[in-house]
């Protein structure tokens, strides 16, 4: 039977400090997970920097709104919990902590200059602007319609509606609107504009236009993570990505359904 080890908070003169060291690992695996991760991929950038800054055991914990995690060095262990933000995507973040994390495992940085890092990720990370972003989403949007056989009269208005409301999206998502108010507002709109631009170009494809203009709203990067992480054996996470998915999915089949109420009493059949 294994020995259970001493978790007490001071240090010893020789190993590194057990506090900064945890926190810095935390922040890692805190930014890598709002940017996108799976539980797997959090799980290797904390313990690669745990480990490189000096940790010899490692136990990380990912829920999906903390992430709680045991340092232990020689007899002394400490464990520290952190709150975890809205989770996006932003895969420059994801590679830029990948690269962190093998600098940190050859011992070309220390607690300090990580954490240093960091700071910069956080605050100097280039973004593309919103313009950029909206008229990427709204090509995309444009592109899937035409695999949904949208007609090319409605493909116009599908990539104008689709800029609008990635546009509206960013901006409700910046003054913090809960995400599945957001969610519905912005399929409302989205379809709206589609489905009225439709109808005024005369295309023969509205409803399927109504529906492209709100692919963006699709949480793509979510479910992957919610089915690798139940099949890598995080359940408990990979449930609660997959009924995030699916209340969002639900928000936005409301707002695609108000749009299409709101034709309807405009006599624009959908």
């Amino acid at each position: 039977m294994e020995t259970i080890e001493n978790l007490v908070l001071e240090d010893s003169g020789s190993a590194p400090a057990l506090e900064p060291l945890a926190m810095v690992a935390l922040d890692a695996g805190r930014m890598i997970m709002e940017a996108g991760a799976s539980a797997n991929g959090v799980n290797e950038i904390v313990d690669k920097i745990a480990r490189g800054l000096g940790a010899e055991r490692v136990d990380l914990r990912v829920g999906y709104a903390s992430l709680a995690i045991t340092i232990g060095i020689g007899p002394n262990g400490i464990t520290r919990m952190r709150k975890v933000g809205h989770l996006g995507v932003n895969q420059r973040i994801d590679q830029e902590l990948q690269h962190l994390a093998d600098r940190v495992l050859r011992g070309e940085l220390t607690t300090d200059q990580t954490r240093e890092e960091l700071a910069r990720f956080a605050t100097g990370t280039p973004r593309h602007s919103a313009w950029v972003m909206a008229l990427a989403v709204g090509l995309a949007c444009a592109a899937f319609g035409r695999l949904l056989k949208v007609d090319w009269l409605g493909t116009g208005p599908v990539f104008v509606a689709a800029c609008i409301g990635q546009l509206v999206r960013r901006e409700l998502l910046t003054r913090h609107v809960n995400v599945f108010i957001c969610a519905t507002l912005v399929a409302f709109l989205s379809s709206l504009l589609g489905g009225l631009g439709a109808h005024w170009c005369q295309s023969a494809t509205i409803s399927t236009a109504m529906i492209a203009s709100i692919l963006l709203l699709v949480p793509g990067v979510p479910s992957v993570n919610a089915q690798s992480d139940i099949m890598d054996g995080h359940p408990t996470l990979g449930s609660a990505r997959a009924v995030t998915v699916a209340v969002i999915l639900i928000f936005v089949a409301l707002g695609l359904w108000l749009g299409q109420v709101l034709l309807s009493h405009l006599g624009i059949p959908t």
